[in-house]
């Protein structure tokens, strides 16, 4: 399909073949730097991630419109730099709508007047909502650090600014067993609410890449997808369980991915999350979708999975997040094995 894609191209999107055989497509406005475009042509994440770089690589404002040395010339330099490029869609579009807030309020100031006082100011107006003051911070990180390696800033202002507290709280409700057994008896196989589960909780992926998950990541009955983060991406193997074929194989599915909406088209992530969530609502469950990648996690760990293994299947890396699910199951199975020892008897 991606052979087929129709003429005239849009502007600046480039077509390669490597050495392969593989197609890939960039974006590269004039004689500047290429952006890779990850996911698959046709498909709405792709027409996001082609405008995202069309406007991550926009050819820079008429001189004098930017003043030279000042917060939002800063930024337009840092959109041309790997150090943005590296970040995932989303991340980008996190961090885009920061600057936004960022530019209208300060853009013209000179940088060398961003001090840490400025920086503490940005993320106490946002206190009020910790994620907003967190995502402001970790823009404002990554900018500044960038700027301080190529030369831009002598110091960071961002430097010994700590993050607002989180709020305490299991985050995201874990799925049950019965809400599950629930979810299915709505929706039976053959329905699209139920391909929608099932590749979520036998796949372990994340809603991002769930909905870009397709035939043409499989090869002798074995996902391999690139999962996307927001320092970059991981590859991952997922194995078909044959509770998931026997469902894909009832559908309905898309040409291009699993998950499909009422027309059979693919979903973006947010348009998924809108729909799954009112599916939940039907069959009487209040689940989200990442409360079922935590149900997936907590089977496996249960089940006896290693962290290396369910740091292979969920995409993590580090080790925490792997180790939250061993640890918890780990308790559980030892206090059943040794809750007897609370019993005084003594056996002679």
């Amino acid at each position: 399909m991606i052979d087929t894609m129709p003429r005239p191209r849009p502007p600046h999107l480039v077509r390669q073949v490597t050495r392969h055989g593989a197609v890939v497509w960039y974006v590269r406005v004039g004689k500047g730097q290429r952006i890779r475009l990850r996911n698959d042509y046709g498909t709405p994440e792709f027409e996001a991630e082609y405008q995202a770089a069309i406007s991550s690589t926009a050819q820079p404002a008429r001189k004098g419109t930017v003043k030279a040395g000042s917060l939002s010339w800063l930024i337009e330099r840092y959109r041309e730099s790997t150090s943005w490029t590296k970040y995932s869609l989303a991340t980008r579009r996190q961090r885009e709508n920061i600057f936004k807030q960022v530019i209208a309020t300060a853009g013209d100031k000179p940088v060398t007047g961003i001090t840490r006082a400025s920086i503490v100011g940005g993320r106490d107006r946002r206190s009020k909502t910790p994620f907003q003051a967190r995502h402001f911070l970790d823009a404002m990180r990554g900018l500044f650090g960038w700027a301080l390696d190529a030369q831009h800033v002598k110091s960071d202002p961002t430097h010994g600014v700590a993050y607002p507290g989180r709020k305490k709280g299991a985050g995201y409700k874990v799925w049950t067993e019965p809400e599950v057994q629930q979810y299915e008896r709505r929706w039976p196989i053959g329905t699209r609410q139920r391909v929608w589960l099932d590749v979520l909780l036998y796949s372990g992926l994340r809603r991002g890449d769930a909905v870009r998950y397709g035939r043409q990541h499989i090869r002798d009955n074995v996902g391999t997808i690139q999962v996307q983060k927001s320092g970059g991406t991981v590859t991952v193997s997922i194995p078909i369980l044959p509770v998931l074929a026997a469902t894909l194989k009832a559908g309905p599915c898309g040409d291009l991915t699993f998950i499909v909406g009422a027309r059979g088209r693919p979903l973006t992530k947010e348009s998924f999350g809108n729909e799954f969530r009112d599916a939940c609502r039907e069959a009487g469950v209040p689940g989200s979708a990442h409360g079922l990648r935590k149900l997936g996690a907590t089977r496996a760990a249960d089940n006896g999975a290693t962290e290396s293994e369910l740091e292979a299947i969920f995409g993590w890396t580090g080790g925490h997040m792997a180790s939250l699910y061993t640890r918890s199951a780990n308790r559980r199975r030892l206090s059943l094995a040794a809750m007897h020892k609370l019993d005084g008897a003594v056996e002679r």
